[in-house]
């Protein structure tokens, strides 16, 4: 009988994830899109490295970081008793961490292509910064904010490295369905193994024809754009 856990915690550390990133990433998107200065450039380009960085290199040094034996991990483990490593938390952590620039990129692209006119307009209206981003900005980029809000989750499906590093492989709390298919194929389980990644290939074609839907219907309602 197949186990669907790793089902389960995949698509809730999926979900979790993603609405972390979208209340965290279209306020940093926002921040970037506005102006070049040297320090932004820097910035993003931190953000942007678990793009290119090798996953377990990120997941090692977050492991480093949070163990109960070094300097955050310990201190959070002594003050607040939370414990990042081999936990639930810890892959949120670290999936947040992973798939950050999967949420900001596309919202901040899409930001800098609006025209400036539509700021200043707000403004001149009487409007604050903050009632323009979220009245004026974000309504006039939805479909970049479904965009990168499902790729983030469709990312987050398919971790490995970065989950297995912090989180290692717990039943019920830290094997999400990717190690799952690595337990399975180690053990020569190969229809457990079929079954779960079928799973997840579904689940992600669904969503990525979800985003390409979502940009041709967009590319309908802004024919100029």
């Amino acid at each position: 009988m197949t186990d669907w856990s790793p089902i389960w915690l995949t698509l809730k550390l999926a979900l979790i994830s993603t609405s972390i990133l979208l209340i965290l990433g279209l306020p940093i998107a926002y921040w970037l899109a506005k102006g070049h200065s040297i320090f932004k450039i820097i910035i993003e380009a931190i953000f942007t490295m678990p793009l290119v960085l090798p996953p377990s290199i990120l997941g090692f040094y977050l492991l480093l970081a949070f163990s109960s034996q070094h300097g955050l991990g310990k201190w959070l483990l002594q003050h607040l008793n939370l414990q990042l490593v081999f936990s639930f938390e810890g892959l949120v952590l670290a999936s947040v961490i992973y798939s950050l620039p999967f949420m900001i990129s596309p919202v901040k692209s899409a930001l800098q292509q609006l025209p400036k006119s539509l700021s200043h307009a707000s403004f001149t209206m009487g409007k604050s910064e903050r009632q323009t981003f979220f009245r004026v900005l974000l309504p006039n980029i939805r479909s970049s904010i479904l965009t990168a809000s499902v790729m983030t989750f469709a990312h987050t499906l398919g971790e490995f490295g970065v989950v297995l590093m912090i989180g290692g492989n717990i039943p019920g709390v830290t094997r999400v369905a990717s190690i799952a298919i690595y337990n399975a194929v180690e053990n020569t389980d190969y229809p457990t193994a079929n079954t779960y990644s079928l799973v997840l290939l579904i689940l992600t074609f669904a969503l990525v024809t979800t985003v390409f839907i979502i940009n041709k219907s967009a590319a309908k309602t802004y024919p100029d754009d």
